[in-house]
């Protein structure tokens, strides 16, 4: 069988692995020159990704390329603790979180794709698609074409292939939160502890990355911020001063040495159907998902398709499968991603209430509410590696 991928961020570049370790011919096209250079700031992969990266015989790779967090720790914007939980684990498990750049994560998945035989394509923009009674033609800036037998639309949130699959489906709206991240140097943090705090403007992560500290703030606006013209500095200052007063936050931004481009956030509703024809949808372009599942649920979606395709006598089998196999998962997600954006969001008053809650709910039962999360992804072909 050969199948063209549309797209080669995680769920892409995840995608052609899959298929390629099956026996099937793939070709990645990318529209931008250079996707691993272009992903923007670091991304955390829960268990459930990394047992799929195990299957797909990355996840060394990505161990060594990244940070190992065991914990995660939640604090109010005063600084108070709210909660210390494992990060993206069930407390049992000896498989940690990693935190990596998302574009060191897109590097590995593309390298492990080629090195299986996969064809990547960079510089294609894709702009539509023609079905035949035995295949299919993708369409590109310029007039490239290309057959095969299946397209895997993974073009991420701005997708193409979704309104072709789905005609019905929306466009990405505002999500009322914005993030910017950076690069700190010379501030003490504790390795291994992913940090939220819920500050009065927003979300602010942090984490040690070697002699690094990462972070993010994930701002709180009622309007979509206008980016055009804006420096890097310009928004290091804005960050300063919608979290002066916060005293750890202030510190760690003032100490910035890098800005990464912000990003905006999108809420999309949920696609009716993700496959018309022989064209099926996977990661973002059928459900931007986040609550920090984004990459692990795309790259459950890439190992999920190939194997619906491999198992499967026919094209239409094996999406109605992989359809039925990952929705019901992915309405649970993106209804987790709903409460998240909610709490961090919230005001003054509803944080107070907020963080008594969770002070209450979290040792008695965060770890039973999560642990869906984490043993119902595909699992390892090739048996769990673990690094404390």
């Amino acid at each position: 069988m050969r199948v063209i991928v549309i797209g080669g961020g995680v769920a892409g570049a995840a995608t052609a692995l899959a298929m390629q370790q099956r026996g099937m011919q793939t070709t990645v096209y990318e529209a931008y020159p250079d996707p691993a250079g272009s992903v923007g700031s670091f991304v955390s992969l829960a268990v459930n990704g990394l047992r799929g990266l195990d299957g797909l015989g990355c996840l060394e790779s990505v161990q060594a390329a990244g940070h190992d967090i065991a914990r995660q720790r939640m604090w109010s914007a005063a600084g108070k603790p709210i909660g210390d939980v494992p990060r993206g684990r069930l407390s049992g498990d000896d498989l940690h979180s990693v935190t990596l750049m998302r574009g060191d994560l897109v590097g590995i998945l593309r390298e492990a794709a080629r090195s299986a035989g996969a064809d990547l394509r960079l510089g294609e923009r894709f702009t539509g698609f023609t079905e035949t009674g035995s295949g299919i033609t993708a369409e590109f800036e310029g007039g490239h074409r290309d057959s095969a037998d299946l397209l895997v639309g993974a073009d991420g949130i701005w997708s193409t292939a979704r309104g072709l699959v789905d005609p019905t489906a929306g466009r990405p709206e505002y999500a009322g939160l914005y993030s910017v991240s950076g690069v700190a140097e010379g501030v003490e943090v504790e390795p291994g502890a992913f940090n939220l705090t819920f500050g009065r403007n927003g979300a602010f992560i942090h984490l040690a990355a070697g002699g690094e500290v990462w972070w993010s703030a994930q701002i709180a606006a009622p309007a979509e911020p206008e980016r055009g013209g804006v420096t890097n500095e310009e928004w290091q200052r804005r960050c300063a001063a919608l979290y002066a007063g916060e005293a750890v936050q202030s510190a760690i931004i003032a100490a910035t040495e890098r800005i990464h481009s912000p990003v905006i956030m999108h809420v999309l509703d949920p696609v009716s159907t993700w496959r018309r024809g022989r064209a099926v949808l996977v990661g973002d372009a059928a459900h931007p998902v986040g609550a920090g599942q984004g990459a692990s649920a795309a790259i459950e979606d890439a190992i999920a398709l190939a194997e619906a395709v491999a198992a499967a006598s026919t094209v239409e089998d094996a999406l109605r499968s992989y359809e039925a196999r990952r929705q019901p998962r992915v309405r649970k997600l993106l209804r987790l991603a709903d409460d998240n954006r909610g709490a961090k969001q919230a005001g003054p008053v509803k944080q107070r209430l907020q963080a008594t809650m969770m002070r209450l709910f979290i040792p008695l039962f965060y770890e039973k509410a999560t642990a869906w999360l984490y043993d119902d992804g595909p699992k390892s072909q090739a048996g769990t590696n673990s690094r404390r």
